[in-house]
């Protein structure tokens, strides 16, 4: 599919980046940029970053910019209900791959608590992530072939108050098509507050799937419809 085939909402800019490689340094100069402003102006940051496999060499690539990372606060727009130390966590592979270095001064808080149910980790995450100093500064979303992101999934039982923009709610349960199921995620009334909205995705089925999402009425069908809108910055490679 060509580029020229999509046709996005006013306010919502285009990125392309040659490569895998060049999107993510690419991407980790944007962030770091927006931090940078946020400190200048604000004295402190707050950064929300999505997990999964694809956001890796991003991560890295942020992990060497010079920031004050001590006023650095880091969250996750989504969280698989598993500890930290489970090869599945998020919170994980943030500690690995992004708060290390200088970058290991940054203040994280994770969406994960232990609880007998999802929901109730739900919400003891929701009354935890108060202390989170919203709004976001700078917001780096996913996108899955099925059009989620964080872990908002079609036909999830609550996705309609999870997608509720005047949801007074931070975080609520989902659940995932794939293993682990059991999710945890951030509501689009929060993760849409964000100052600066950045959308990453990779390859030619993105494309499709980002024009699939942009033909949709019923944001149910594809949770990123949500999201693309001004201020959203997509950044995309081959």
């Amino acid at each position: 599919m060509a580029i020229t085939d999509l046709q996005l909402p006013a306010g919502v800019g285009w990125n392309e980046w040659e490569n895998a490689a060049a999107q993510a340094s690419g991407l980790a100069g944007v962030v770091a940029g927006h931090l940078r402003t946020a400190l200048a102006e604000r004295g402190t940051a707050l950064l929300v970053v999505s997990g999964g496999r694809s956001p890796v060499a991003f991560l890295e690539a942020l992990s060497v910019e010079e920031l004050d990372w001590s006023r650095v606060c880091v969250s996750l727009a989504d969280e698989r209900w598993v500890p930290e130390s489970h090869p599945d966590s998020n919170a994980g592979l943030v500690r690995r791959h992004l708060l290390r270095g200088t970058a290991s001064g940054a203040r994280f808080i994770g969406l994960y608590q232990p609880a007998a149910s999802l929901d109730e980790a739900a919400e003891a995450a929701d009354r935890y992530l108060h202390e989170l100093p919203l709004p976001i500064d700078v917001l780096v979303l996913g996108m899955g072939d099925d059009g989620h992101t964080a872990s908002l999934f079609p036909d999830s039982p609550g996705l309609r108050e999870a997608l509720d923009p005047a949801s007074e709610r931070r975080c609520l349960p989902m659940w995932a098509p794939g293993v682990p199921r059991q999710r945890l995620t951030l509501s689009r009334a929060l993760l849409a507050s964000a100052r600066v909205q950045l959308l990453a995705i990779q390859g030619d089925a993105k494309l499709t799937t980002l024009k699939a999402a942009l033909a949709v009425e019923q944001e149910q069908s594809m949770p990123v419809r949500a999201f693309l809108r001004s201020p959203l910055s997509i950044h995309w490679c081959p």
